[in-house]
């Protein structure tokens, strides 16, 4: 895996599931004196992935630069996931299945 040094002062990653989850150690603002804010996000497409990653690099408090990256990835295929609705009535839907994301700041 290649390493990347940045300074990661946030990442949003967005779950495109039927439930929703809670996000952990979630950033309310960013130092813009000196800093780099990354979002990580997958949109799920027929019989693809669109991997989208955004950088924006902070500098005396001004936008320096934005970066935006996407891939085409390959989908993991789908998923049954279960709900109720708001009447109580259980249901089971089909969903892309997601990525999990493991990152590693040095």
């Amino acid at each position: 895996m290649k390493k990347i040094k940045l300074c990661l002062l946030s990442v949003g990653i967005l779950a495109f599931t039927a439930c929703k989850k809670e996000k952990e150690d979630e950033v309310k603002s960013v130092d813009k004196n000196g800093s780099i804010e990354t979002e990580l996000s997958v949109e799920h497409l027929d019989t693809a992935d669109v991997l989208t990653t955004k950088h924006k690099i902070w500098k005396n408090k001004k936008l320096f630069k934005e970066i935006v990256k996407k891939d085409t990835i390959p989908s993991l295929g789908d998923t049954l996931v279960g709900g109720e609705d708001s009447d109580g009535i259980d249901h089971i839907a089909k969903t892309k299945k997601d990525y999990e994301f493991f990152i590693t700041v040095q």
